[in-house]
C-alpha cells in the first residue's frame, strides 16, 4: 500500500492510501520506498505541513475511513467539527445516536487521526483520551495550535 512519512510537532507520521483515497494516518512508520509517494499522498503531507504551520484550517483530500457503519457515523460527524471548535463525546453520541462511550471507542478507532479531527472532541469535564503516543497532552497541542484551547 503506498504511504509516505513526515516529521510533524507531534513526531513522526505515515500516511497511507489506497485506491485514490487516503485511508490512514498513523504515529510513527518507516519510509517509503522511492517511488511509493503518490501525487496523493505527496499532497496530503503538504496540507497536514501547512495545517502545523496554522496555515491551514481544514483538509481538500480525499478520505475513506475503514470501520463499523457507527463508526464511521461518529467520524463523519467529528468530520464537521470546525477547525478552532470542539464537540463533548455527549454532543456527538445525541447527533448520531449512540451513546458517549461508542463516541469515545470510535475515536480510538480513528484510522485518520488529524484528518478526522477526533482531537476536537472532549469529555464534558475534560480533554478526555487521545491515540497519538503522547495521549491527551498531544489532543491538548492540537487544540492549542488551533486556539481551541489556551493554556
Amino acid at each position: 500500500m503506498p504511504h509516505l512519512s513526515l516529521n510533524s510537532p507531534i513526531g513522526r507520521l505515515t500516511i497511507f492510501e489506497e485506491n485514490g483515497f487516503i485511508t490512514g494516518l498513523i504515529w510513527g512508520g518507516k519510509a517509503a520506498e522511492p517511488g511509493d509517494a503518490t501525487p496523493l499522498l505527496r499532497r496530503a503531507k503538504r496540507e497536514i505541513g501547512a495545517y502545523f504551520a496554522g496555515k491551514r484550517h481544514d483538509f481538500d483530500l480525499p478520505i475513506k475511513p475503514s470501520g463499523k457503519p457507527s463508526e464511521i457515523r461518529v467520524w463523519q460527524a467529528m468530520a464537521g467539527i470546525p477547525y478552532g471548535e470542539t464537540r463533548t463525546y455527549g454532543d456527538i453520541a445525541k447527533a448520531v445516536g449512540v451513546n458517549a462511550r461508542a463516541v469515545g471507542r470510535a475515536c480510538s478507532r480513528n484510522p485518520i487521526p488529524i484528518l478526522l479531527p477526533c482531537h476536537r472532541v472532549v469529555g464534558a469535564h475534560g480533554l478526555g483520551g487521545f491515540s497519538a503516543p503522547g495521549g491527551s497532552d498531544w489532543k491538548g497541542k492540537l487544540l492549542v495550535l488551533e486556539r481551541a484551547l489556551l493554556l
